[in-house]
């Protein structure tokens, strides 16, 4: 594993030359630039219709990536309002800003979501959204900490320690505390579809 400081970990990422991996509230995420996600399929060995979701530290951010009316956004924020930061993902219509790579067979739509945790919320507020899954070879259960990732593949980018303290003294929140309670249990993933909500895999959160 190699240990990188934050502003290092942005300029991985932003450079399209690296993967990394950041705890979420639900199980590590294995991230890359949205232009660069198909580093993603490739990690994988991902087949291209199994799309990726895009991760945000906000609705806002996100919302230059998804389509839909005045009313349809009012709904959509609803939603948001009341679920995120949490483990909820939206598959919502996509806009044409969205590079094609981060869903290769259906670029119609898009899942997005807000992780509730800090440590995430904190780099993805200065990468801005990111190409996301867990970190695993397709097929195969999700790793569920960050001392799994390290293990099972050191070639990934993860905070220092020394990062992280850094983050800390600006934080009001125990990051290490809020990393260790993670779920394990992957988001709920609700569709849009006819003006309702489709849900396609049942998680923590019920609408």
């Amino acid at each position: 594993m190699s240990w990188i400081s934050l502003e290092q970990l942005v300029s991985a990422v932003q450079s399209q030359q690296a993967l990394i991996s950041f705890p979420t509230d639900t199980v590590p995420a294995l991230a890359a630039a949205p232009t660069a996600a198909e580093q993603i399929y490739t990690f994988k060995q991902r087949p291209p219709d199994k799309p990726l979701i895009l991760m945000g530290a906000s609705f806002a951010d996100l919302s230059l990536y998804i389509a839909g009316s005045e009313t349809e956004r009012l709904a959509w924020q609803a939603v948001t309002a009341q679920h995120w930061p949490g483990p909820l993902t939206l598959v919502l219509p996509a806009s044409d800003r969205l590079p094609p790579v981060m869903n290769p067979t259906q670029d119609e739509t898009i899942g997005i979501r807000v992780p509730n945790q800090p440590l995430a919320q904190a780099l993805l507020s200065q990468t801005g959204p990111l190409a996301t899954t867990s970190v695993n070879l397709s097929g195969q259960p999700p790793l569920q900490s960050l001392a799994e990732v390290a293990q099972r593949f050191p070639q990934l980018l993860m905070l220092s320690e020394d990062a992280i303290q850094a983050l800390q003294a600006r934080s009001n929140v125990d990051l290490r505390t809020a990393a260790a309670k993670a779920s394990g249990i992957p988001s709920t993933v609700a569709k849009w579809t006819d003006g309702q909500w489709l849900i396609l895999r049942q998680g923590a959160v019920r609408l």
